[in-house]
Parts: structure tokens; C-alpha cells; sequence
């Protein structure tokens, strides 16, 4: 049995998908408001609870051989205890879940925001030194924290992977995220302007397999990235404006200004309560004109992972957007329209 935490999220549907077309049996650990459209016709079981509940996780991990802890909060704006509960306080759990019912592997989905960001033009490239002072954003900060637990559990006897994915996109998205709802605000003729940073993004599907690949051939205590390839924002309006005739915004905002704006949108986001993801914020701001460039070199030759072109990627992603009105009207952004 492969016990699989934040099974419907944008990484676990595709992980859970790929993992039954192996065959393997699934137990998709979900909470009991989720919604299943996105396993939907999937032969997997299903188990209701929380990762902050640890008797929970020890009744749906008893007869686990692996378990894959994808379960978590991603925000790109304020501090949110809720964050920290979930991300650093659920993966403890997850982890004493593990060494309770003796499962033999762990995998944790980290990210790359976990890792110290080195000067410009230095790789960001795997290491076991993590420090939360030093990492921008809540959510950097639990996910560093998270993984400093895990990686001290291994000294505790488990058998722990983390793989540390960048920016995913992608299809199979039933709730956008925030690169998810700007490649959509585009699609719909939205954005007038843009602030030409750059980041790594990865298609889901390749994180996924990464991750199965990591469970089957990572070593023990290691952690690895699944990365894909360094794109400009200009970049992407330009593949999508081409496959799709969608008119490219012309205004570059310099970056100082798109800084002082940023809180003024935040709080306008907040006062409106809009329903559609969060896109421009102070943080996301920082992201793109940070350093990005990240080596998957360690994963691809320990995993013999191989991630596909951005393009195809970026595309498919823009193609799965543009259809989900089709078969999921219920998806808030798409409400809007």
C-alpha cells in the first residue's frame, strides 16, 4: 500500500495517476471537505483526516509501505499561523506517523523556496544546510523548517527522500495557482503590462515522476531538485501569443515601481475579497527577480530524471486552463469570466 498525503492537489492527482498506471494500490489521504474531482474515476481508496491530527495519520499510514507527504499551505502573501500548523506541524506528525507504523520509505515534497538563495548567477544546487532566517516568506520559512525535521528523522531511524521542486505547472490544475491564474488572466486578454523577471518553471507531470523515481532510487537522507528551465515572463506571453493569437502586453513596469505598487494591489486583493488567486504581491515580485537558475543535475544522474521542454509545457498548460470551463464550471476563476 502507497500512502499519499495532498492527493488532490496539483501534484498529487498527477503523482496518484502515475503511481495506478503502475499499478500500484493508492490510499489517497485527503481532509473531508476536498473535493475528489480531480481522481475522479482513479481505482484508489480514500481516507478522511488532517495532518495535524497524529491519530489520524497513524490509522491511514497502519498497513503503508511508502508514503509520499505532498499535504501543504502555499502562499505567496501575509504570515498565516494556519501555514505553520500545517506545513512544519503536519509533516512532524506525518513523520512520527512513519516511524510509528514502521513504513519504509518517507518521501517529502520540500521545495526549492527552502534552500538559501545564493548570489546571482550561482546555481542553487542541493545541500542539507537549510537556515529559515535566511529564506524570504512564510511559506520558505515552514518549508525549511519542515525539512530540517525530516532530515533529523532520518537520524531517528526513517528512511527519508525530499525532493525539492521549483515553480510547477502544468495540466491537471483544478484549482489555478498563481502562475496558473496569470497564464489564464492572459489567456483572457487581462494583463496590459508586465514585469520581465524570470523563473524555473517545471511541468508537473515530470515532478511527479521525479518523485516516484525518488521513492524507487533516491538514497537515503538525500534530497534532490526537480527542476525544469529558466523563462522570462516576456518569454512566456510570447510562446502563448503565438499558439494561441493572444494579443502580447507591450508595457514593460519597471521594477521599482511594480515594488511600491505591489502592497497597494495586496490590499485591494484582501478588501474586495477576490475569489481568484493572488498574482501580484510583494512576494511574487521578489521571486521573479531573484536568482533562479537551478541545477537538476543531481537528479537526473542519481534518478535518471529528465524533465520536457518549457514550451510544451507552458502550452499544455494554457490548453488545460482554457478547457476546464468544459468539465469543471464550478472552479471560481473561471466563474468570473
Amino acid at each position: 500500500m502507497i500512502v499519499v498525503t495532498g492527493a488532490t492537489g496539483h501534484i498529487g492527482n498527477v503523482l496518484v495517476k502515475e503511481l495506478v498506471k503502475k499499478g500500484e494500490k493508492v490510499r489517497a489521504f485527503v481532509m473531508p471537505s476536498e473535493s475528489l474531482t480531480p481522481l475522479a474515476g482513479l481505482n484508489v481508496e480514500y481516507f478522511y483526516g488532517d495532518v495535524r491530527d497524529t491519530k489520524a495519520l497513524q490509522e491511514g499510514f497502519h498497513d503503508a509501505e511508502a508514503v509520499y507527504h505532498l499535504a501543504g499551505i502555499i502562499s505567496i502573501s501575509k504570515k498565516s499561523k494556519y501555514i505553520y500548523d500545517v506545513n512544519v506541524g503536519g509533516t512532524k506528525n506525518v513523520i512520527k506517523a512513519c516511524l510509528d507504523c514502521k513504513v519504509k520509505r518517507l518521501v517529502y515534497m520540500s521545495s526549492i523556496h527552502a534552500f538559501v538563495e545564493p548570489p546571482k548567477g550561482v546555481p542553487i544546487t542541493e545541500t542539507k544546510s537549510f537556515d529559515p532566517s535566511k529564506v524570504v516568506g512564510e511559506y520558505a520559512k515552514s518549508k525549511a523548517l519542515a525539512t530540517i525535521a525530516v532530515l533529523e528523522s532520518v537520524d531517528e531511524g526513517l528512511d527519508a527522500v525530499i525532493v525539492h521542486p521549483t515553480g510547477v505547472i502544468g495540466p491537471y490544475e483544478y484549482k489555478l495557482s498563481n502562475i496558473g491564474q496569470m497564464i489564464y488572466n492572459f489567456m483572457k486578454g487581462k494583463i496590459r503590462f508586465y514585469i520581465n523577471g524570470a523563473y524555473d518553471f517545471v511541468d508537473v507531470r515530470d515532478v511527479a515522476l521525479g518523485t516516484i523515481l525518488a521513492c524507487e532510487k533516491g538514497k537515503r537522507g538525500e534530497n534532490y531538485i526537480l527542476s525544469g528551465e529558466q523563462i522570462t515572463v516576456k518569454r512566456i506571453f510570447e510562446i502563448l501569443s503565438k499558439a494561441f493569437d493572444v494579443k502580447c502586453p507591450s508595457v514593460e513596469i519597471p521594477t521599482w515601481i511594480a515594488r511600491s505598487a505591489a502592497p497597494i494591489f495586496e490590499l485591494s486583493h484582501d478588501l474586495f475579497k477576490k475569489s481568484d488567486q493572488q498574482t501580484y504581491t510583494a512576494y511574487s515580485i521578489h521571486t521573479l527577480l531573484s536568482n533562479s537558475l537551478t541545477s537538476h543535475e543531481k537528479a537526473s544522474r542519481e534518478l535518471e530524471y529528465s524533465p520536457r521542454s518549457i514550451e510544451i509545457s507552458i502550452k499544455d498548460t494554457a490548453k488545460w486552463i482554457s478547457d476546464l470551463k468544459t468539465f469543471y464550471p464550478k472552479h471560481s476563476a473561471i466563474q468570473k469570466t
